[in-house]
């Protein structure tokens, strides 16, 4: 499985995937189902090795199967087994899973609202796997609540039951796993958005599959993988690692544009050039004086900066104001490299125009629902489709923040970054990651390597930093690793 570990897949992929090994590869789907089981006990046993009581949730379809057939594999190894389901009856190889259960001995309690959860040092669920995209029914609703609701831990089976597969969305109830085996190949939805806080640890077993299943299948996304910039040459001098020129900071926003800059100077940029308010230069100057700050009154006074500059950074504490607004225009009508963040961001939506330099934009849901004049609510509906749609409207390259931020090309490419965590969910988290990027474009990364790299990097060092803790956790603090990282070094 190492040479596909990084490849997603969407639903329809996986099950075009499945059919594969039963119609040309031989493998019954009962033998597929009997190898998930296998999978799921082994993640339970490894997970959790005291445990001697465990509840198995069994919906009527395949998912229910595996379930089934993992409850039968229990009761064998000596576990004390329950299982519950939501029918009566299942279907298909389900039903002959189903039928090993009971020729065990073992019986089924099809589950009524008003029934209580018996006593188990694990909860499997088993109701729903890839097939569901909306709500769960009531009554399964009233049963993934009370799982959520008992204290006691849950492995999915595949997928956390009411979880989107396909695109991480959770349209109702849904299972918050404790772990998360999943079959076969990674279904993208498990990776980003809402999955964040229902996947726990995810699991990927190919269920001994040939390597011959995945020839000719290519994946609709991939993972991130860990990587920093070569060392630099001996002779390397500050003005072959690019001059970025960041761009911002209105009143009383000198902030956003200082970690900006700071970020461009850890990630590796040459010369870091600072265009904000005069008002911003004493406090620039003193707290960090490797940052050239120069006090801009308009578009005037920016051109000689825009002249020198190889790479601009535009947007963090800009304002949507007369002074922004200019700035911005006078710095996207030079025709530089940039990374267009925060008011950037939102002067575009109001200005819209595709680029014909390279250029990264880094949205949140709440910005991209802007750019593509639409809400935050369908944004996160399916944040595939919304970064690839922001990617081909603007020509540039995207990364859609967030729980698994995505990154999209507009020839269709799109990565997903595995890192990152709740305590980098603050002011200035974003203001860093420009600067990150602009950085990366300025010593010679394309606009993809520069927005996956950075991506990467920023996350990387925020769960470095978020070693001591996430509460508190403040952008400032992942420069220390940032810097360690992008060497190659551990922070």
């Amino acid at each position: 499985m190492s040479n596909h570990r990084h490849e997603l897949y969407t639903v329809a992929q996986v099950r075009a995937l499945d059919r594969r090994a039963i119609d040309v590869l031989g493998v019954p789907g009962f033998e597929l189902m009997r190898r998930a089981a296998w999978a799921g006990l082994s993640s339970l046993r490894r997970h959790w090795p005291q445990a001697q009581r465990i509840a198995v949730h069994c919906g009527p379809g395949n998912n229910g199967g595996d379930g089934f057939l993992l409850a039968a594999l229990a009761r064998e190894a000596g576990l004390h087994v329950v299982v519950l389901a939501l029918s009566d009856a299942s279907a298909g190889d389900a039903a002959l899973a189903r039928q090993a259960w009971n020729e065990t001995g073992g019986g089924v309690q099809v589950w009524r609202e008003d029934d209580g959860l018996p006593e188990a040092d694990v909860h499997v669920d088993a109701l729903y796997g890839t097939g569901l995209r909306r709500a769960p029914e009531a009554l399964a609703s009233t049963l993934v609540e009370a799982i959520n609701a008992s204290g006691v831990p849950v492995l999915a089976l595949d997928v956390p039951s009411g979880l989107d597969a396909d695109t991480g969305r959770v349209p109702g109830a849904a299972i918050r796993a404790a772990v998360t085996a999943s079959f076969i190949a990674a279904k993208r939805g498990l990776y980003t958005g809402h999955a964040a806080g229902h996947v726990g640890v995810l699991e990927l077993d190919a269920l001994g599959l040939p390597e011959a299943l995945w020839q000719g299948a290519s994946p609709d996304a991939r993972l991130l993988v860990s990587a920093q910039l070569p060392p630099r040459p001996r002779d390397a001098h500050k003005g072959t690692n690019g001059h970025v020129l960041a761009i911002g900071g209105e009143h009383g926003m000198a902030g956003a544009i200082r970690l900006c800059g700071e970020a461009a100077l850890r990630a590796g940029a040459g010369l870091v050039s600072v265009a904000t308010r005069a008002e911003h230069l004493f406090a620039l100057n003193a707290a960090r004086p490797e940052l050239m700050a120069h006090g801009v009154d308009g578009p005037q006074a920016l051109e000689p900066l825009l002249e020198r500059a190889s790479v601009l950074a535009v947007g963090p504490g800009l304002g949507q104001g007369a002074w922004g607004h200019a700035l911005w225009l006078t710095a996207l009508d030079s025709g530089k490299p940039l990374v267009l963040d925060a008011d950037g961001l939102n002067l575009l939506a109001r200005e819209s125009r595709r680029f014909t330099q390279p250029a990264v934009l880094t949205p949140h849901p709440g910005e991209a629902a802007r750019l593509l004049e639409s809400t935050v609510a369908e944004v996160e509906a399916d944040r595939f489709a919304a970064a690839r749609a922001l990617a081909i409207r603007y020509h540039a390259t995207v990364v859609l923040k967030g729980a698994g931020s995505l990154i999209a090309s507009p020839d269709g490419r799109l990565d997903v970054c595995p890192w990152g965590n709740p305590g980098m969910a603050g002011g200035g988290m974003g203001d860093l990651l420009t600067g990150i990027v602009a950085a990366l474009l300025a010593q010679g990364c394309d606009a993809w390597e520069a927005a996956c790299l950075g991506v990467g990097l920023h996350a990387r060092a925020g769960d470095r930093a978020a070693q001591q803790g996430e509460r508190g956790l403040l952008a400032s603090d992942l420069l220390a690793p940032l810097r360690a990282l992008g060497n190659g070094l551990d922070a």
